[in-house]
């Protein structure tokens, strides 16, 4: 009998359902986890509006949403407050580890109160995504950087395959210290907002920059020091994890260097 190999389209019908079967079953029926084609639809179409937006945008007027920005920020503000006080408590309370913390894929409380909060992390990703749209409707062109869709874009999916995959464990400690980041990122934003008054009270711009970069070096770290434990968590996680770390702390560094001491060069 002449065995006849599966085509490269049968190899994805297989590769794809794997994807769907092998993923934590305590979040597969939440919204927006069990199958990878939801956030990759919106991906397509947030990439569409990054490329068709500004065109839109060209010969009309910067929308004026000021009443918007406030609430959006503000309310980011709380829904950041809220994911690192469950990322904190659920953490505490479970004894977790710096250096080792596998995946409690039970059903206990605190199992799935780190769940809950790991989708509430991914859901916040994908409301994110409305940061561009607004830079977009302002006509602040020159902030739809590939430092920003890059970042916007891809932790969509790195947190759709966190909570299908391994919600809660090692991968705590990124949500955690973004949660913390974001309260200060969005209370800046929201601030900033409120009109030009509050400008001379916003001079701390460059150290909300180096918040952003340290957290990038506190995850590395603790990523790394996860390869050299015996521990159950997925080193493909962690690999993903550590390269990802690394293209931000390079992309992150250069936007400060560009922003805050290749001006101040050539100012002097």
């Amino acid at each position: 009998m002449v065995s006849v190999s599966p085509s490269t389209w049968q190899r994805l019908q297989i590769f794809y359902q794997w994807v769907l079967e092998n993923g934590d079953k305590r979040t597969d029926g939440w919204l927006l986890v069990y199958s990878p084609l939801p956030v990759g639809e919106i991906f397509l179409c947030y990439l569409v509006i990054v490329w068709l937006g500004p065109k839109l945008m060209t010969y009309r007027e910067p929308v004026n949403i000021k009443a918007l920005l406030i609430i959006y920020n503000f309310s980011m503000v709380c829904l950041s407050a809220y994911m690192f006080y469950e990322f904190t408590a659920s953490s505490w309370l479970a004894n977790y580890s710096l250096v080792c913390q596998p995946v409690d894929y039970s059903e206990t409380p605190l199992a799935m109160r780190m769940a809950r909060v790991c989708w509430w992390f991914y859901v916040s990703k994908v409301i994110e995504l409305t940061d561009t749209m607004f830079f977009i409707l302002r006509k602040k062109n020159n902030q739809l950087t590939f430092l920003h869709v890059y970042h916007h874009g891809t932790m969509i999916f790195n947190w759709w395959a966190g909570v299908k995959y391994v919600a809660g464990g090692q991968s705590f400690l990124i949500g955690l210290i973004n949660s913390f980041v974001h309260v200060v990122m969005y209370m800046y934003y929201g601030l900033a907002a409120l009109g030009p008054q509050m400008h001379k009270y916003l001079w701390w711009k460059r150290y909300l920059t180096s918040l952003q970069l340290l957290q990038f070096f506190i995850v590395t770290i603790h990523t790394a020091v996860n390869f050299y434990a015996d521990c159950n968590f997925p080193d493909s996680m962690n690999m993903v994890v550590l390269s990802y770390a690394f293209s931000l702390i390079a992309l992150f560094s250069n936007f400060y260097y560009q922003s805050y001491i290749s001006k101040k060069t050539k100012i002097a």
